[in-house]
């Protein structure tokens, strides 16, 4: 039986607690888990280390965020001889045969040294309908599979390769985190796992979606949810954070000054200095991108320590 570790960054996690893990010990394949929390304030520790003892539980003392907390998890199931490393969202759970489905898939494989992640079908928490930010990446894939056609004339494939999914669920071999490595720590909050697959992508890995195996993500159903970042800078960041993308100094020039001076010319001034702010910005931040890059493009376990 292989080694599964679920690794679950916590933050105020009470409201769905008791779903995540009592889901864990229902799985029809054994696993074990290890709780990184990031300074819960509702009891969620207590409440963790009460109702669920087997749980590996660490505590963080400070909010490391969510990449840098997973990080953590990685690298203790590593050294504990992980074969595969289920990343898991506080606020969604799995099914009794969830995990059972993944791993057929993955053991009938032909390509398993390609694979990068197995992910099942996401669910939102009415656990009636898929998630709405799920089903966006299943339909922007529509040039590469044709699933919704499938799933309409009743002959959905065991599986689909897809270009994208969040780190809601994320079933990941052991060769993934050796040849990937972890989270990129540059950033705190969201996008982690839009820069982790462009690595994937880049190493010609791929990500395969199995219809089989449901679960649930009980996250926020609307596109706006994220109106409070400053959306193209972090899709700016991405883009710069891209292995496959030529970046460098010269590109923050081309890209900006004559933006900058074009909007002058037509008298935008506040524009102009808003670009102006941008730029200055995406200047500073330039040195660590850079650094950034020279580990995320080798392949190799990037940003984790797990040597035993």
């Amino acid at each position: 039986m292989p080694k599964i570790y679920f690794i679950i960054v916590t933050y105020n996690a009470m409201r769905w607690a008791e779903r995540c893990f009592t889901s864990l010990k229902r799985s029809s394949v054994p696993v074990q888990c290890i709780v990184i929390d990031n300074c819960s304030t509702d009891g969620t520790q207590e409440y963790i280390k009460a109702n669920f003892p087997e749980v590996d539980f660490i505590q963080s003392e400070q909010n490391l965020g969510f990449g840098k907390a997973n990080n953590i998890g990685i690298e203790k199931a590593y050294k504990q001889g992980a074969d595969f490393f289920y990343l898991m969202n506080q606020d969604a759970w799995i099914y009794e045969n969830s995990l059972e489905k993944l791993l057929a898939i993955y053991n009938s494989s032909d390509i398993k040294n390609e694979i990068g992640i197995l992910s099942p079908m996401h669910l939102d928490g009415t656990e009636k309908r898929m998630d709405i930010f799920f089903e966006r990446y299943l339909a922007r894939n529509t040039h590469i599979n044709r699933i919704f056609s499938d799933a309409f004339n009743n002959s959905l494939k065991d599986s689909y390769e897809i270009d994208f999914v969040n780190a809601a669920h994320w079933f990941l071999p052991r060769k993934t985190i050796e040849e990937v490595g972890g989270f990129n720590p540059y950033f705190f909050h969201y996008s982690e796992d839009y820069e982790y697959v462009q690595r994937i992508l880049f190493f010609k890995k791929k990500i395969i979606v199995c219809p089989g195996s449901i679960v649930v993500h009980d996250g926020r159903q609307d596109f706006n949810k994220t109106n409070h970042i400053n959306a193209l800078r972090v899709q700016r960041e991405q883009r710069y954070l891209n292995p496959a993308y030529d970046f460098n100094k010269t590109i923050l020039n081309k890209e900006f000054i004559p933006k900058i001076i074009k909007q002058t010319l037509a008298l935008r001034f506040s524009d102009a200095s808003e670009t102006w702010k941008e730029y200055n910005y995406q200047s500073s931040k330039c040195d660590e991108i850079m650094n950034s890059r020279a580990i995320l493009k080798n392949k190799g376990a990037s940003f984790l320590n797990i040597n035993k």
